[in-house]
């Protein structure tokens, strides 16, 4: 039987959705799912565990979730409104943009963050080191507004609690009973490929290395399951050796041309005792 799959409400560079098959037959039963690294939820989105921890760096993208958790029908109808031809135009994508860069009001940011991730280029989470979200104009025809998505992510999200942690903390949260999933920026390809502007810190190899040590901790000594996306280098390998590693080879579509668009290969790293 095919189980029906729920798209995230938000574009996203390296979203699992494709993946969730794969993820789903990796993930281990427990009464709750905890996600150091929830970007756009899609594995949130795709379970069914009793309680979930979500967890992001990105504040924005927190403040956003538990916008819609509370106050769902205001929020949908107020980012509607921002979807309408006249705003798709650079001139406009800009104004509003640096209307969010300069707002410190966190309800307007979480409405304009919508209309940026939706209408800004190829799904795009990137910011400077000043912490300024610089994304250019996506030139889309006409920007999907997620309505029923936002809708089943609001619902959902009942069961949720959002926080904004460092990863490390919320591997200090977990207890037996819960499971993990990991998604984190993924290491690079290559030493010239490298997208760990996601966040304004970035996500260096000693963080990787860290990520991985605790995921051992967690799945061998705590006995806290813990399952790990990445790609498969020969450093993931390494980082990786303790846990059961799955090979899957996945489309990646950062390049701006579709010659280079091509399949990478890719680890869930497993770790359970």
């Amino acid at each position: 039987m095919t189980i029906k799959k729920n798209r995230a409400f938000l574009k996203w560079a390296g979203g699992k959705y494709s993946l969730i098959d794969a993820i789903r037959a990796q993930l281990p039963d427990g009464k709750k799912l905890i996600e150091p690294f929830v970007g756009a939820g899609s594995v949130f989105l795709n379970t069914d565990y009793t309680q979930y921890l979500l967890n992001d760096i990105n504040p924005d993208l927190i403040n956003l979730y538990k916008i819609l958790q509370v106050q769902a029908p205001q929020y949908i109808i107020d980012s509607a409104s921002l979807f309408v031809p006249q705003n798709n135009n650079a001139d406009c994508y800009y104004a509003l943009r640096a209307k969010f860069n300069q707002s410190t009001d966190l309800y307007e940011r979480a409405v304009i963050f919508l209309y940026l991730n939706r209408y800004g280029y190829n799904g795009l989470c990137r910011y400077n080191q000043k912490g300024i979200f610089n994304v250019p104009f996506g030139k889309y025809c006409a920007p999907y507004f997620p309505h029923k998505e936002l809708e089943y992510f609001a619902q959902k999200a009942q069961r949720a609690t959002f926080t904004c942690l460092p990863f490390e903390r919320v591997f200090a949260r977990a207890r037996t009973g819960s499971v993990i999933y990991c998604d984190p920026p993924y290491a690079p390809i290559s030493k010239t490929a490298n997208f760990s502007s996601y966040a304004t810190n970035g996500f260096p190899i000693e963080k990787q290395s860290t990520l991985a040590r605790l995921a051992s901790k967690a799945g061998y000594q705590r006995n806290i399951p813990v399952l790990i996306s990445n790609h498969d280098t020969e450093l993931t390998r390494e980082l990786y050796q303790g846990a059961v590693l799955t090979e899957l080879q996945v489309n990646r579509f950062i390049s701006q041309k579709g010659s280079t668009r091509n399949k990478v290969g890719e680890l869930l790293a497993l770790y359970i005792s």
